[in-house]
Order: structure tokens, then sequence, then C-alpha cells
């Protein structure tokens, strides 16, 4: 079935259909005939959160082994197939899903399908214990390189441990721990396949210079005879209360450049209109070098090197607001924290300004129009709507939701979530005795969505 493609209110002309095999999988197909070029995106409605405590790390490890051949494709050849017909592609993997994408010359669309098909068909026939431990030590590697072994590494990490306490599905993140990862058996592998990789289990996006029908057809050929899977489990209960309650506090004395304050707090689920306005919140306090913590602390107190406040955006639990603060040589954290707490509490009290209002949602709208504008950004976020929230047409009106909100809005949220006793808090000393000579711009922040870079 399909719907008309009817450009909704507030969807700047974009307009996309939808269609559902007989196995389950769902269809998402957007017309783009500015370029001749066509992005293909596969999202399965599985990551982290649906691992299971001694088995973390599954996921992300099967994202690996989703690149080491199928039936009709052995080894390396999804990639060599991809990039010798002058496409590009890659899979990542985040708590709530992990996705499989290409952008292609519109003329190789087929190719990119029946690759995807392939391997969600057939993978379990190439899948052996040679590709399982090779998988299994670049995703070690991978650990090492991006969390143990650079400043800073797992402060993603641990954050979120301490904001989704244990057995909160959250608590872990997509790397999962060297241990379950050693532990981690072939058969696991293959029973998490079959459990998750079912096209009833997963979401296929087509955005660009395509043929509708046509590519409606090449889908049913290659996908519908796969068969759905009904073994899945619900992902556990992701519920926690608004404010944590108490203030979470560990601090970590390494070899880091420079003293940092960094912290989550606890903002309302995506999806929300409450989300929305602590986005916007957020981009007022720490978007860039207009926000007020990167005026307040890098250019009129350079205390700091820098200073931002993101979101990281969660629908099966309580999305995160990150504060990262890195300090000038010599500056203490007490003085940082202060700092930031007078510029909380001043925000919460005042609310944005009209001008701060108009920049943020001016920011957002930028950001949001630069993703769905490319054909690979606009078939992700339709499958992120379809499999997050059951309706990739909210993609398209996504901006117009942003800029509905208002000031009043932003500074009750700013309010009732950037409290102290409502954040985890981590505080980074040097291991020398003095703090060096300032800090670099990196952000842990980048560790949240494991990409794979085969």
């Amino acid at each position: 079935m399909g719907h008309t493609a009817t450009a909704q209110a507030g969807s700047g002309g974009l307009t996309a259909t939808e269609h559902r095999l007989a196995n389950g999988l769902r269809v998402v197909l957007s017309e783009d005939h500015l370029t001749p070029v066509a992005a293909v995106c596969l999202w399965y409605d599985v990551g982290s959160r649906h691992e299971v405590k001694g088995r973390t790390g599954l996921a992300h490890l099967f994202e690996h082994l989703m690149f080491q051949g199928s039936a009709s494709v052995p080894g390396n050849g999804h990639f060599e197939m991809v990039q010798g017909a002058g496409g590009s592609l890659n899979g990542t993997t985040s708590f709530e899903r992990t996705n499989y994408f290409e952008t292609m010359p519109a003329h190789q669309l087929e190719l990119a399908l029946w690759l995807e098909a392939d391997r969600m068909g057939s993978l379990l026939a190439a899948l052996d214990d040679e590709s399982m431990e090779n998988q299994r030590d670049v995703v070690k590697n991978e650990r090492r390189q991006r969390y143990d072994n650079v400043p800073y590494g797992t402060a993603f990490e641990r954050l979120t441990a301490l904001a989704y306490p244990e057995p909160h599905p959250y608590h872990h993140t997509p790397i999962g721990s060297m241990a379950d990862l050693d532990a981690a058996s072939l058969e696991d592998a293959r029973a998490f396949f079959r459990t998750y990789y079912a096209p009833n289990n997963a979401v296929l996006s087509v955005v660009g210079d395509i043929d509708p029908v046509e590519t409606l057809a090449w889908i049913e050929k290659y996908f519908g005879t796969i068969p759905s899977h009904d073994g899945k489990l619900p992902p556990r209960d992701g519920t926690l209360p608004d404010i944590m309650g108490a203030e979470q506090r560990e601090e970590i004395v390494e070899d880091v450049p420079a003293r940092a304050l960094m912290a989550a707090y606890r903002l309302p689920h995506d999806g929300t209109r409450e989300c929305d306005a602590a986005d916007v919140a957020l981009t007022v306090l720490g978007g860039g070098e207009s926000s007020r913590l990167h005026n307040r602390l890098v250019r009129r107190d350079q205390t700091a090197v820098a200073a931002g406040f993101g979101m990281l955006r969660l629908a099966g639990a309580p999305s995160l607001g990150w504060l990262d603060v890195k300090t000038s040589s010599g500056v203490e954290v007490p003085s940082i924290e202060a700092a930031v707490d007078e510029e909380l509490a001043r925000f919460a009290a005042e609310g944005p300004t009209a001008e701060e209002m108009e920049r943020a949602q001016a920011q957002l709208e930028r950001e949001w129009l630069d993703r769905l504008g490319t054909v690979a950004g606009r078939a992700d976020e339709l499958c992120r709507f379809a499999v997050l929230f059951g309706d990739p047409q909210l993609a398209l009106t996504a901006v117009q939701r942003l800029l509905d909100i208002t000031a009043e809005e932003v500074q009750a949220v700013a309010a009732a979530r950037l409290r102290p006793d409502n954040r985890a808090v981590l505080v980074y000393e040097p291991l020398a005795t003095d703090a060096g000579d300032g800090a670099d711009d990196s952000d842990a922040t980048e560790n949240e969505n494991e990409g794979a870079e085969q």
C-alpha cells in the first residue's frame, strides 16, 4: 500500500510515499531529481538497548559482521562493488538502532538494493569463525583507539553509566566491554541475526533521482522473498524519573591536556515538544561561539578554551544534555562550575531574549535543512522517524515544530531540568601538577553513535 506523495504543510515541498511488503518490510520513497544520485538507507530496530548483561557490544559487533560477506558477495565484496560503481557506504550503531547506507549514481541504485537484500537474506551462509574472530579484533581495536587510549575518551561511557543506573538498558554504550566482546560466540551472533535482522524489523528508505514504480519493483524482487521472524522481544523498559534527585559526581585523574568539566543532564524524550524546547535551550546556552557559555567562559572570563552544550536525543529513555568545558591553563574546575551554575540559574529565571530565540531557531533550522537537503540525510531521517516514532512523514515537518517553540517553553524546560540535582558530573584532573597549556577542542560526544569505518 502507498500513500499519495502530497507535500504536507511545513514540509518545504518535500514528499514521501510509504509501502509495506508482505513479509513486513516497511519502505519509504522520496523523489528528488535535482542531481543524478540516489541514497539507500536501511534501519534495523536493534541497538545496544536490546542487549543483555554479559553480551554487551553485540549490536555493534554485528554491524561490522554485515560487511564480511554474504552468500553471493564474499569477503570485502560489498565495499568493492559499491565503491567500484562510484558510490559510498557505511554503517553505524546507536542505543536505539543499527543502520546501513549507500549513496549511488542513480543508474546504480539496483545494485545497492540487491546488495542490502543479499546480506539481509543470506548473511548466515557466510558467517563463520574466521569472520567472527576478525571483526571481534577490529571492534576491540576500535574501542582502544576511540575510548581507552585517547584523552577524555571514556567520558561518554562514564556519564551514561551515571545517568542511567543499572539495570537500565542504556547503562552501557554501544561499543560494549572487552570482556563481553571476548565472551561472544559464533552462535550468539547467529542467534542475534536471526532475531533482529529480519524484514519485519527493518525500514528501507530510498531517496533521490528515482522512478518510484521501478524502485518498488526492485525492492519487491530482492527483498520480498526474505522470510519474516517473530522471535524478537521488546527492549527493556527505559522509564526513569524526570529528575535524578541528586547530583552524581566522579573525579578522574588521567593523562589529559587540561582540566575539564563535563556533565549530563536528564532531558525529555525525543519526539516531544518539551524535547524540542530543550534543544533550543541548549543551543542558546552552548551552541557555538554566540552562545551564553562561550561568551561567558571563553570570551569574557577567559577561563576556558572551549565550552559547549549539546543534546543527545533518545526516544526510549530520557534524552541527555551534554555539557563539555575545557579549562584554560591554571584554571581550577570549581570556578568554572560556579560560573556555569550562575548562567544556568539566570537563564532559568529570565529565559532567552527574543534575539537569542531567533538566532537559536535559525541555527537549528539550518542544521535540519542541511540534513533534509541531501539525499543521504533525508533517507536517514525518514528511517529514524519510521523506526522510533512510527511515522516517516514526521521528518518532513520537524523544522516547523522547532520553529513553533516559544521562549516560555524554553525557559520552563530549563528551569525544570537544568538543575544541579539532575546531572551526572565528571571532573578531569591531569596527572601533572599543573593543568598544562590548555586543551584542544576534542569532544567526547563524538562517541555517542559508533560508526564503523571499514
